[in-house]
């Protein structure tokens, strides 16, 4: 299949920024570039670098490649056929603003450098299908997935898990458990449990570092609407960028973590997208809004509930349906599932509703207009990978459209406070990252289609998750268990 990569820039000021092989190098000369960093993001979702001086960046470049090892990379190929390639992509590029020398990062496709084939297992390469796939079906030409992702920023952190002993601790100084240390002077205006949506400093110790992150993410390409606090207590913040199409806000979804983790660095604090690093406090999620266009006209808009279409309808029948498959991979984390809690913070029903955020489908309702109309998934979380996890999403609409999926009756009423015997007629997610990985094993051919997900990549993932994480974390003793069993 040929690849299409999806057009359009980052916003309107990444017309500024180079877009082509000879741009590139241009705009190196221009801002005296001195290295050139090649980005590429792991099975897992973790950016990777390497670097090499400016003056091995020629034009041939950008089709011939870097050569490296992937043997040492989570998930991929064995030592035997570690040779790989990367493939700078000229309209990612943006000046590294964390790096002491003058420093353009380009963002790589991976391929094999024998066969030229894109590599199966380069989680863009599989978001790069699931677009070109859609394209392919007729039913529409451009997904566009704008995902809310929330994170905490904490003054201390130290954990450590042996043999003999375990544990973690953290802390903030925006914390509620603070307000009775000695700070010499302590300032008080600590944030309440649950409470900390929005309030203005000096409450929000954090405003100036958001500020910082969210002009850092503007520089580097990035279009931001808004930046935040959210609603836990230790210095938890929240900033909104604008959709775009799905390869590109993947792309914008790892530059985001740079930048929110680099940024709290240079001030002396740790940023975490872990989804739930404190108990009794609400977690990070990362809610995916999504729509799909066809000729330039949106095709969620229609006159049926909360105004959507009939496509719409099926999209969002099709995410319902496979959720628990998908959540293997938008909620990849043995973490993920103490957010994923039931009556407590995060949707776990499987049901939607307009409006209503306890629903894990919500079909927004601020403006009338068709180009604004949109499903909201709340249930994905920032631990995951956005390559993947876009991809699996669309992949899920897809086969919701094609087979015409129906969702069933709307949810329009909070879903946190059902009574025991309405509860349990509503699907819920799974509670556990095996369960999940249990869907997956059950429920994947919907992935395989076009060739996005391999079997090998199925089959590697499930391998992975199960071996390295799930059995890790459940033959750990927990320091928990000493409280309940020590004394039995």
């Amino acid at each position: 299949m040929t690849l299409r990569e999806d057009s359009g820039f980052f916003s309107s000021d990444r017309k500024k920024l180079p877009v082509t092989p000879k741009d590139v190098l241009a705009y190196c000369r221009e801002k005296e570039v001195r290295s050139v960093d090649l980005r590429f993001t792991d099975f897992l979702g973790q950016w990777r670098h390497i670097t090499v001086p400016v003056s091995h960046l020629r034009e041939d470049s950008f089709e011939d490649g870097f050569g490296f090892d992937g043997s040492s990379v989570r998930g991929w190929q064995s030592i035997n056929e570690s040779d790989m390639l990367l493939i700078p992509q000229p309209e990612t590029s943006f000046i590294d603003p964390f790096a002491q020398l003058p420093t353009l990062v380009l963002i790589c496709n991976v391929q094999d450098p024998i066969t030229r084939e894109d590599y199966s297992r380069d989680p863009r390469h599989v978001a790069r299908k699931a677009a070109n796939y859609l394209l392919s079906t007729g039913i529409a030409d451009r997904a566009f997935f704008g995902p809310e992702c929330e994170f905490f920023i904490f003054d201390d952190v130290r954990f450590d898990t042996r043999d003999h002993e375990a544990y973690y601790y953290l802390d903030s100084i925006e914390a509620e458990w603070n307000r009775g240390r000695d700070e010499r002077p302590n300032q008080a205006y600590k944030v309440r449990a649950k409470d900390g949506f929005c309030p203005c400093p000096p409450t929000d110790q954090l405003f100036d570092l958001r500020n910082e992150m969210m002009q850092t993410m503007i520089d580097s390409g990035i279009d931001v609407e808004c930046q935040h606090r959210e609603v836990a207590s230790a210095g938890q913040g929240e900033i909104d960028i604008r959709f775009n199409e799905m390869v590109r806000t993947a792309d914008d979804v790892m530059k985001y973590k740079y930048i929110v983790k680099n940024v709290a660095r240079k001030y002396g604090k740790a940023a975490t997208f872990m989804p739930k690093p404190i108990y009794g406090d609400y977690g990070s999620g990362m809610h995916v809004h999504f729509s799909l266009w066809k000729n330039n006209e949106p095709l969620f808009a229609g006159r049926g509930y909360a105004g959507l279409s009939d496509t719409a309808m099926y999209a969002m029948g099709g995410l319902l349906k496979h959720a628990p498959a998908l959540l293997s991979i938008t909620n990849p984390t043995t973490n993920s599932y103490k957010r994923l809690v039931p009556g407590f913070e995060a949707p776990v029903n499987l049901a939607y509703s307009q409006r209503n955020r306890s629903a894990c489908c919500r079909i927004p309702m601020y403006s009338p207009s068709p180009k604004s109309k949109r499903i909201e998934f709340r249930v994905p979380d920032p631990s995951c990978n956005p390559y993947l996890g876009f991809a699996a999403m669309l992949m899920a609409i897809i086969d919701g459209i094609q087979n015409k999926i129906h969702p069933g009756e709307p949810l329009d009423k909070n879903l946190y406070d059902l009574p025991p015997e309405e509860r349990t007629t509503v699907p819920q997610t799974p509670a556990s990252l095996d369960a999940a990985l249990d869907a997956l094993e059950k429920n994947h051919t919907f992935l395989l289609r076009g060739d996005v997900f391999t079997e090998d990549t199925i089959r590697i993932w499930i391998q992975h998750k199960r071996s390295k994480e799930t059995r890790v974390v459940n033959q750990h003793p927990h320091p928990m268990e000493f409280g309940l069993y020590f004394d039995c």
